[in-house]
């Protein structure tokens, strides 16, 4: 029976199973000779088939079956791909199948599927799918089941019908198992299930089709054939089959998915056109553009929760969608166009776009949906196009603004330092006058006789690797990082001629040929392999083209690869072991490795061949040459492929500097040569001693060497031959004139980051200090390193150049401080005044007075006129503590009168007499903001020239502020001026300019803040800047970080005419701030902490009269219903609304949007009157029907406003938060290039490694976040929250790369729904809810209010236009608003134009948009259509049916159109279509759009985000899960899993691996404790799971076989579940209600579980029979159940186990049990007192009595409950009293005591955890969660805390308790 056909020559075997095999027939069921039945199995009359059939009848599966063949060893051997099964379910049964197939390998692959498993499984070798059972059209389980949150697996419904189920068992194989399917070896049906039959066949069969007649009408494929009368079902006249039976095809027919369960589709073959023949093949790979940590993390989740990759992908025919109405479309026909090729056009389901400049590009779209570009004459790969020079776009809405003059004012010098990434590369040019070298991200040019250098900027990383051509015109360079880039640049001109990224995460080596025509590069891949790329640049001058040659992946390690200079395509590389020859021919890269012979073992650093560029010689007659790390110089035999000779450079055993050595084969280690450069007549080498040598090409003897201080790690000599380029390891660039002999050093640098520097203005010297521990002293002319002091273990950290003598002062990482003369290198003095690190420094400007201040907080003053700089005071405690106020922690007032700095704490600036240290003025930084509630602080001081009388502060919110240097008020501030916190602050001495640094970039702005554009920027640095100012001269600024730049300074002379008086300046009415006028000799004892921060200040209403256009709504209502008139924001005089561009976020300006009818004329906005308003009046609109509207969840609780900071030295710390809120809209984000993904939970904001895990959390929100939203440069994030305090909602603006909160915007009332930043990320736009109904118009440059509008429609969504830089729209009820900025100056108007749904879409509500690139506007709407909009005349022009229900999220990228809607599906568009039909003119017309792919996943879709060309994303929905989505590979993977509903329990498992949790729908899931995942569920429906525990740990042998989790349910059943076998063992059912506390004996052979009526029932889980029920506490629900152990006669008791029980009346009975011998006895009876006088709750409600036995004191009881106030009760079982009485400020609602320390973890319905050390009473708050903390448990360890709010899980670290708790709380 064993007929296979898996060859084509084995094939004739099988030809009697076609068409298909009749499997009950051909094996004679009846006889069961052939096969084998077991159990209850008959042959019954069907009604509804009219035949006789099985019936498999049983309570155990496994003792009821049909089973063919009749035993396991033997075989069906039935080949057909399709397995056809006639079945119908055993109502309110269960049933399962199992089949096993062969694959191609021999290798038996297990089948199974029922209506018994909850979710998909696989291994290796066994595949189990869940079946959702089919119910009769219009039963109560088939509309359930349409409108489930889940789909209903398990039994089986009543009137479930019978069903035609196939099975692609190729495909199943290859998809899930990567293996190749051979032919069926065995089928088991097992009970409750009717079979009629079983077939195979290779055809696919569709019931209820007519052949001819379909395939005439094209809806069938030629491939479908009609159901054999066999396989046929009975079908009454009149009557439709699919009403009455189910089709199911597995895989799914292009509806249901993912693959993880059997179901019934929504269509059949004959409606969809499925192609049916479609053999599993692997899909293309397309280009994503995603970053390797997203790649990573989905690979490990494959690893955890999918099957094997698959290695194939099933094809699928896109959907058609018929009948689209055409809505206001043109009917204006094009010329016609003919495509360039017939054949593509007849074979080929072509749709061509026509675009007004095509460019001879023409879209394609193929059977797959996939869009296919083909470009004119091109058939090679083009890396990078020509770069194209940016052109400003005419426009007239926005004039050129007035900026900072000149323009650039900033010009690049000098750059001091050599290296970075690399210090192995450098190159002459062609004329041998000049050297290109990289610094970091720069490529610098350097003359080397006038050292003029010249700078090759672009690079954003550093830079790795550089080539010149032969003839030096082009310049190679290619920078380090993930994608290595690299650029080409013309030399001469200095122009980049074409970028492009290579396939390679990082290019180690370059070589230009000879010619410029090929270029070669070396890296690595991916998987860390090596890899060779060859690039065409033949045309890199004509048009910028760059193409792939060849390319290559290799095992050898390559260090260094040349292109031979005689042949473009001849390449010779070296590395470890290994020489090889490589050619590219024919488009491939071939090598040809050197037989080494002995020298096979190796490490070659680098070749050379012969000569230059000779093109008379052979270029098979060359000698290549190459070195190693062990000494040797190998001559190769280019033509023969041999070596010819071999020498070996030694150590000398004379002085190398007084007498050349001869070159001997002497036993003994070798040097290294690093580096060999060839000449005409001579051979350079450098090797790791240090020399520089020059060899004759015989290498008889030492021509001339070179000693540098380290290795030589790269030499060169020019084409001239007259002189070599050498390059050492530590940072030094030299050459040595071979004919003079004479060496110069052209560049020398610092080994690693450089910390700060000072400047000598009158000898023009510089001093550097770096973390290489050294001092280093410049020549600022001529970049010459003067001086250089080496400090072997201390690190410099703050340097400072004597005004007027030639001294520096220098301090150190461990406080000390040395003064230096630079005259004769000496050390004058040395001071010991700080124990912390140096972190300021300073002289007075005469130069009599030197200042120092340390980490700690000291202060030091010395006389500088003395020698031996003497103390003249120190004082504690004055300067704030931290390292990162330094290098620059001092500033001194220009007439040495003051002295400022940051202290003594971190919100305060203090001034200090400069000559006597006494303190002059205390300004408190952290009130000075009206608008925010965060305390802000302070983190540079600088003064300005004294004459302006001004003190400048930068503080923590990237601000500056501007104090008045006397009084410290505050004159002006300045918001967002960096993304970070700046690092530095400086002003030029005629106070017209002001420097800050931050983000890698330089600032330069107007002092004054007078400009309409009031900076430049400039970078350069490929690391954060550490220190910047400018010289004393006034014409330079100098920056140092990873170098040391020097630009010039070009700023004009200062314009009399328009600059203000100094004294002139005006002051804006702040606070003033505290002043101190009394000083003290002591030091500090105390750092003050400022106060709380002041409420908000709200700025007055506008006056609103007639005469500047503001009228008030409540009297002008009966004119604002009256007006059809396309709505606008005014402005004052023409009914226009003006807003000035110093207006604050507290200002409250808007205006009222009417409501009118959209007219078809409407194509341009317009001027009319509106009413314009405070935003305050009431209006009636009610909540919106789509569920896209943002709605808070119910919260029983209040964010307490009393937690208290804690400095560090918390108990806990925030770990995990497990979860996603899917109660909130386009409340995720993720970037594909930058890997950043940020969601939202609760309150809290995560932002994931997707790669590791590991979370950061941005906390500060009180209420629930709504929405966020990302820049598009990834550095900001908003989050969005509406306070349920009564303090408004809140849009908090956080700083990606620190986390840190930047601003916190106030304005709309109540919710936020939508927010977008615009495409140029200038803009935020905010929209409120159905309550608030306002827009908001945010400038990101300092997060000011620009314009608000309010309309009376709510808003759902809304989005910038990414074609136009002022225009937007917002959809909602009834209408779209096309919105336009317009900005005049300071002034910002808002213009709108409203258009309404039109009649043809029949829907209300428009739920989503997004925006196309090809002026197309898609929208959704709440009846599941999309609608597509002209955005150039806003109209709609046409619109089509894309889902049942409505559609909440809409994302289009490109000719691809995404749709999510709350039928749970995603689907896919091809929308190449539309853009068609929106061209008006064209002759193309069209009547659908292609649905190209579709998956259902586990809720409604509330948010998602996918890459640039729609290949793969993350999907948001209301269950709690972020999915990631694969389009291209079919596949949906859990990122997120969190619950849904409330979460009731968590417990550990003993050996704290794992943890699990439970919730109200029912279901319990097994978490892994290090990394959160979920592996395990069980989901009981309909039920709530309310309590659990964990069994616990016996014996190893228990532990490993036994782990069980006990379950209480709401219906009054107790389930235990095998967590390694993932499956229920047992359900009793002791309660007649609610099972409400539950536990296992310490043995775990009792389970004692509570109800809700007061009973507790004593059960024993191995017999399910439960032995005991008590009654003590009957009537109250019990709360808690806990055991502990004791001593077997303690207490006077028997038994060594204790357990106690809690009800809700404040009662707590203690009860001695010895188990084993039947024992439980009452021990303690415990009534706490209610209170006297009902008191109110927190939330209303009594909170819960709980208790818990005291860790290592068992014998004491802790309760918490309902008394006379809120408190903890410790009771002493011995003393039969109460010990200790703790007092809490709120009622306690979770109680979790440490097993492992003195903590008590409480949780509140003011949202705190509280951690109580109980031996003191100390206390300490955490915030985080959004809702009353109503469970909370420790690990059993102690690590950590697990803390519950409705559905927020929260794992915290438990700290080491510290030493010293200053800022906690005595209870």
């Amino acid at each position: 029976m064993d007929r296979r056909w898996g060859q084509e020559g084995e094939r004739d075997e099988s030809v009697w199973q076609r068409p298909y095999v009749n499997i009950f027939k051909h094996f004679k069921l009846e006889e069961w000779k052939k096969s084998t039945k077991e159990g209850d199995i008959t042959t019954v009359m069907d009604k509804t088939l009219k035949c006789t059939v099985y019936r498999i009848r049983g309570s155990i599966p496994a003792g009821n079956y049909i089973q063919l063949p009749k035993t396991t060893s033997q075989s069906l051997g039935l080949v057909g791909r399709y397995l056809y099964i006639l079945f119908r379910p055993i109502a309110s049964k269960y049933f399962v199948v199992h089949f096993d197939a062969v694959t191609e390998d021999s290798q038996v692959i297990r089948i199974s599927f029922s209506n018994l498993f909850k979710e998909f499984k696989s291994t290796a070798t066994w595949l189990q799918f869940p079946f959702v059972c089919g119910a009769v059209k219009g039963s109560v389980y088939n509309t359930t089941a349409k409108t489930a949150k889940q789909d209903l697996v398990g039994l089986a419904p009543v009137g479930v019908k019978w069903t035609c189920l196939i099975l692609d068992l190729h495909y199943i194989l290859s998809f899930y198992l990567s293996r190749q399917y051979s032919h069926l070896k065995s089928i088991k049906l097992c009970s409750n299930m009717f079979v009629k039959n079983i077939f195979t066949s290779d055809l696919l069969f569709e019931p209820n089709v007519i052949v001819h007649k379909s395939k005439q009408t094209g809806l069938v494929p030629h491939d479908v054939y009609p159901m054999p009368r066999e396989m046929a079902y009975l079908v009454p006249k009149g009557e439709n089959w699919h009403d009455i039976y189910d089709y199911i095809r597995f895989p799914s027919d292009g509806v249901k998915m993912p693959y993880d369960s059997i179901q019934k589709g929504q269509v059949s073959l004959t409606k969809t056109g499925h192609s049916t023949h479609c053999t599993p093949i692997r899909m293309n790979t397309h280009a994503v553009s995603v970053s390797k940590a997203v790649k990573d993390r989905v690979s490990l989740i494959q690893q955890i929760t999918s099957p094997e990759a698959d290695l194939f992908r099933y094809r699928r025919s896109p959907r058609i969608v018929k009948s689209i109405p055409e809505i206001h479309l043109d009917t204006t026909l094009s010329p016609s166009h003919k495509w360039e090729d017939d054949d593509t056009a007849k074979n080929i389901e072509c749709i061509k776009v026509i675009p007004a400049d095509d460019g001879g590009i023409h879209v394609f779209a193929d059977q797959s949906g996939r869009a296919v570009i083909h470009r004119a004459n091109s058939d090679t790969e083009a890396v990078r196009a020509k770069i194209c020079i940016p052109i400003r776009l005419p426009g007239e809405k926005f004039k050129i603004h007035k900026g900072l003059q000149p323009d650039p004012i900033l010009k690049l010098r000098k750059v001091i330092g050599y290296g970075g990434c690399t210090v192995k590369c450098a190159a002459w040019t062609k004329s041998g006058s000049a050297v290109a070298y990289p610094c970091h991200a720069i490529v610098v040019v350097m003359e080397i006789d006038t050292g003029q250098q010249r700078f090759f900027i672009g690079h954003t990383d550093k830079v790795s690797a550089l080539s010149f051509n032969g003839s030096t015109t082009l310049l190679a360079s290619a920078q380090t990082g993930n994608v290595s880039l690299i650029r080409v640049w013309n030399f001469i001109q200095g122009n980049c001629l074409a970028m492009f990224k290579t396939q390679v995460h990082s290019v180690s080596s370059l070589s230009f040929s000879f010619s410029g025509g090929v270029l070669c590069g070396v890296g690595k891949d991916g998987h860390g392999k090596t890899m060779i790329m060859v690039w065409n640049t033949s045309k890199i001058n004509q048009d910028g083209e760059v193409l792939v040659m060849a390319k290559a992946h290799t095992e050898v390690d390559i260090q260094v690869m040349k292109i031979a200079a005689f042949d473009d395509t001849r390449m010779v590389s070296c590395g470890r072991d290994n020489i090889r020859l490589w050619r590219v021919r024919s488009g491939a890269l071939r090598s040809c490795p050197v037989n080494l012979g002995e020298y096979h073992c190796l490490a070659f650093t680098d070749v050379a061949f012969e000569e230059g560029h000779l093109a008379d010689k052979d270029p098979l007659d060359r000698t290549l040459f190459a070195c190693s790390k062990s000494g040797h110089i190998i001559e190769i035999d280019y033509k023969n492929v041999v070596i010819k000779k071999a020498r070996r450079l030694f150590p000398s055993q004379q002085n190398h500097s007084r007498q050349s050595e001869s070159m001997t084969l002497n036993a003994g280690a070798g040097i290294a040569i690093n580096s060999i450069s060839i000449s005409a007549a001579l051979c350079a080498t450098g090797s790791d001693d240090g020399y520089l040598r020059l060899w004759p090409l015989d290498f008889s003897t030492v021509y001339l060497e070179a000693e540098h201080e380290g290795s030589v790690s790269f030499v060169s000599i020019d084409p001239n031959g007259l002189k070599v380029l050498a390059a050492t390891t530590t940072g030094n660039l030299g050459y040595l004139d071979i004919a003079s002999r004479g060496y110069t050093t052209l560049m020398r640098s610092h080994m690693n980051k450089i910390l700060a520097f000072s400047v000598d203005g009158i000898r023009r010297h510089l001093v550097t200090i770096s973390e290489d521990c050294t001092i280093r002293v410049w020549d600022l002319d001529s970049m010459q390193q003067l001086y250089d002091f080496v400090s072997a273990e201390e690190i410099p950290c703050a340097v400072i150049f004597h005004p007027s003598r030639q001294v520096f002062a220098c301090g150190f990482s461990n406080g000390v401080l040395r003064i230096f003369n630079v005259g004769n290198s000496s050390l004058l003095a040395e001071q010991r005044q700080h124990k912390g690190q140096v972190i300021g420094l300073a002289f007075s400007p005469n130069g009599e007075y030197m200042y120092s201040a340390g980490s700690l907080g000291s202060l030091a003053l010395y006389d500088a006129t003395k020698e031996d700089h003497r103390v003249i005071r120190i004082l504690g405690n004055v300067v704030a503590r931290g390292s990162y106020f330094g290098p620059d922690a001092l500033t001194v007032s220009s007439d040495g009168c003051y002295l400022a700095f940051v202290g003594p704490s971190e919100y305060v600036v203090t001034v200090m007499d400069a000559h006597s240290l006494d303190e002059l003025m205390l300004i408190d930084i952290s009130i000075l903001d009206l608008e925010t509630t965060t305390l802000d602080t302070a983190i540079k001081v600088c003064y300005p020239p004294a004459e302006v009388k001004q003190l400048l502060v930068i503080t923590s919110s990237n601000k500056i502020l501007w104090l008045n240097a006397k009084s410290g008020r505050l004159i002006r501030e300045m918001c967002n001026i960096h993304k970070i916190i700046p690092s530095s602050l400086a002003v030029t001495e005629d106070v017209r300019y002001l420097l800050t640094t931050g983000e890698k970039v330089i600032k330069i702005w107007d002092y004054h803040m007078k400009l309409e554009i009031n900076f430049q920027v400039f970078i350069g640095h490929s690391e954060s800047i550490q220190q910047a100012a400018f010289t004393p001269d006034q014409f330079s600024v100098i920056s140092v970080g990873d170098a040391i730049f020097i630009w010039d300074f070009l700023a004009a002379a200062p314009d009399q005419e328009t600059s203000l008086p100094l004294n002139q300046i005006n002051e804006l009415p702040r606070p003033e701030a505290p002043l101190i006028a009394e000083s003290s000799e002591n030091p500090r004892q105390f750092v003050p902490v400022p106060s709380s921060s002041p409420p908000h200040v709200h700025v007055g209403d506008i006056e609103r009269n007639e005469e500047n256009g503001f009228l008030l709504c409540s009297e002008n209502k009966d004119d604002c219903s009256q007006t059809d008139e396309p709505i606008t924001a005014g402005r004052h005089g023409d009914s226009f609304l003006q807003v000035h561009d110093n207006m604050r976020c507290g200002d409250h300006a808007s205006s009222f949007l009417k409501p009118v009818s959209c007219q078809e004329d409407q194509d341009d906005f317009e001027e009319p009157g509106s009413l314009v308003g405070d935003g305050d009046f009431p209006h009636n609109c009610s909540q919106p029907e789509s569920y896209k509207h943002f709605t808070a969840r119910f919260k029983t609780s209040l964010a307490s406003q009393d937690a208290v900071p804690l400095d560090g030295k918390e108990d806990l710390k925030l770990k995990v938060v497990i979860g996603y809120n899917g109660n909130g809209r386009g409340n995720m984000v993720w970037n594909p290039d930058t890997a950043l993904f940020a969601y939202s939970c609760g309150c809290l904001v995560m932002i994931e490694d997707l790669h590791s895990g590991s979370q950061r959390h941005l906390t500060g929100h009180k209420g629930e976040i709504s929405t966020l939203a990302l820049s598009h440069d990834t550095q900001e994030l908003a989050s969005a929250s509406g306070e349920q305090d009564k303090t408004g909602c809140c849009v908090f603006i956080w700083d990606v790369m620190s986390g840190s909160c930047k601003k916190v915007l106030s304005h709309h009332v109540t919710e936020v729904q939508a927010m977008a930043y615009s495409r140029d990320d200038r803009l935020l736009m905010s929209a409120g809810d159905y309550r608030d109904l306002t827009i908001a118009l945010w400038n990101t440059r300092d997060y000011e209010l620009l314009a608000t509008a309010r309309i009376c429609d709510p808003i759902h969504d809304l989005a910038f236009d990414p074609t136009a830089l002022n225009e937007f729209a917002c959809v909602g009820v009834g209408a779209v608003h096309f919105w336009r900025i317009e900005q005049t100056g300071n002034e910002v108007e808002l213009k709108v134009q409203r258009v309404a749904i039109p009649d043809e879409v029949n829907a209300g509500e428009l739920t989503a948009l997004c925006y196309n690139g090809d002026s197309v506007l898609y929208t959704a709407t709440i009846t599941g259509k999309i609608c597509a909009w002209d955005t150039q005349h806003n109209k709609c022009f046409m619109t089509w049916d894309a889902d049942e229900g409505e559609i909440g999220i809409v994302q289009c990228r490109g000719y691809h159109l995404m749709t999510g809607s709350n039928t749970k599906k995603i689907r896919l568009w091809a929308v190449a279509v539309v853009q068609e039909m929106r061209l008006e003119g064209t002759g193309a017309r069209s009547n659908s759009v292609l649905l190209v792919h579709e998956m259902i996943l586990d809720g409604t879709v509330v948010s998602a985000v996918f890459d640039d060309i729609m290949d793969m994303g993350i999907v948001g929905t209301t269950a709690g899960t972020l999915w990631y989505i694969n389009w291209a590979e079919n596949t949906s993977i859990r990122l997120i899993s969190g619950h849904r509903n409330k979460v009731n329990q968590v417990i550990f498992s003993p050996d704290e691996n794992h943890f699990a949790t439970c919730a109200e729908d029912g279901s319990l899931r097994v978490w892994i404790m290090d990394s959160t995942e979920l592996v395990v569920q069980f989901h009981v429906l309909n039920q709530s799971c309310l309590c659990m525990a964990w069994s616990p740990i016996i014996n190893s042998r228990k532990c490993a076989d036994k782990q069980q989790i006990v379950a209480g349910y709401s219906d009054g059943t107790i389930r235990l579940f095998g967590i390694l076998k993932t499956e229920m063992e047992l359900k009793i059912h002791p309660h007649p209600v609610a099972v409400t506390a539950i536990a296992y004996s310490m043995d775990g052979e009792i389970i004692i579980s509570g109800g809700k009526d007061g009973l507790i029932a004593v059960s024993n889980p191995s017999t399910g029979i439960t032995i005991r029920i008590i009654n003590d506490h009957k009537v109250s629900p019990i709360t808690t159940i806990e055991c502990t152990q004791k001593k077997y006669n303690e207490f006077g008791l028997k038994g060594n186990e204790m357990w106690l029980a809690v009800s809700s009346d404040r009662r707590v009975s203690i009860w001695a049990a010895d188990w084993h011998k039947d024992l439980c006895e009452l021990f303690d009876w415990l009534t706490f007192p209610a209170p006297i006088v009902p008191r109110v709750c927190d939330n209303n409600l009594p909170p819960a009595s709980l208790a818990a036995f005291l860790p290592r004191h068992s014998g004491i009881v802790v309760y918490v409950g309902f008394g006379v106030k809120p408190e903890i009760i410790l009771y002493s079982l011995y003393e039969k009293q109460t010990i200790k009485e703790i007092a809490l400020p709120h009622w306690a609602a979770s109680l979790s005591l440490s097993p492992a320390g003195e903590l008590i973890a409480i949780g509140t319905s003011a949202r705190h955890i509280k951690i109580i050390h109980y031996p003191n009473g100390k206390c300490q708050n955490f915030t985080g969660h959004n809702d009353t903390v109503h469970y909370s448990r420790f690990t059993p360890s102690g690590k950590y805390l697990l803390s519950i709010a409705y559905n927020e899980v929260l794992v915290w670290e438990v700290q080491k308790p510290p030493s010293n708790l200053s800022n906690v709380q005595y209870l």
